[in-house]
């Protein structure tokens, strides 16, 4: 049967609305990840001891505790605590903010901490403000500093979107699966065939992601 098998019914249609949902998930939260981690990075800065324990705290929880156990909390406690129903898409997008924002900020941070104290020093001797320095000095360096951790941040999101079917989500994989459950006597190579093909459709998502980072790191090398 092989490929054939894709073309059954609507095998293929299913697959490609599984990969919509798992691109909704990844993108959506990709993005506010991105904006929310780069505010986090620079709190993280902050001279002030509480605000450095709590993100330290946020950013140690996040890295102990596995993301599998985060997201069976948030879709079932929530539910059960406070009688809110959350679709396993919500869930999935809220975690992975929770969790890429730590990830993201602590990248933003090390870029900035990273940048040689003299700039700064000879940008208020110049008579800059400090957020004249930030827009102008730190960001723009830290900037291509974090960009290869944060394509690297933004691929495992993707990848651990797969997590979503455990949830009951028909993301990709999920469908994947089922199609394999209904061939497999028919087609004991069906899972191979398929398999392959969500690995086709994984690396269709990420690559362009690590070429976009090398077409940056070029850029800013000129």
């Amino acid at each position: 049967m092989g490929l054939t098998l894709l073309f059954e019914g609507n095998n293929l249609q299913r697959l490609l609305a599984g990969l919509g949902i798992t691109a909704e998930i990844a993108f959506v939260s990709v993005f506010f990840a991105c904006i929310l981690g780069i505010v986090m990075g620079v709190v993280m800065t902050s001279r002030n001891i509480f605000v450095r324990g709590f993100c330290r705290l946020y950013l140690e929880i996040v890295r102990i505790i596995p993301l599998l156990a985060i997201l069976f909390i948030v879709y079932f406690g929530v539910a059960k605590w406070f009688n809110v129903h959350l679709s396993g898409v919500t869930v999935c997008i809220l975690v992975f903010i929770f969790w890429g924002t730590a990830e993201m900020g602590d990248l933003v941070r090390g870029a900035l901490t990273s940048i040689e104290k003299h700039q700064t020093e000879a940008a208020y001797a110049l008579g800059l403000s400090k957020i004249q320095t930030f827009i102008y000095i730190l960001l723009p360096q830290s900037l291509k500093r974090v960009t290869p951790g944060a394509i690297n941040l933004f691929t495992r999101m993707i990848k651990t979107s797969s997590l979503a079917m455990l949830i009951g989500v028909l993301e990709v994989i999920k469908v994947g699966q089922q199609i394999i459950e209904t061939s497999l006597f028919r087609d004991p190579t069906s899972a191979l065939w398929i398999y392959g093909v969500i690995f086709a459709l994984y690396f269709a998502i990420c690559y362009p992601l690590s070429l976009f980072s090398k077409y940056l790191e070029k850029r800013w090398e000129n």
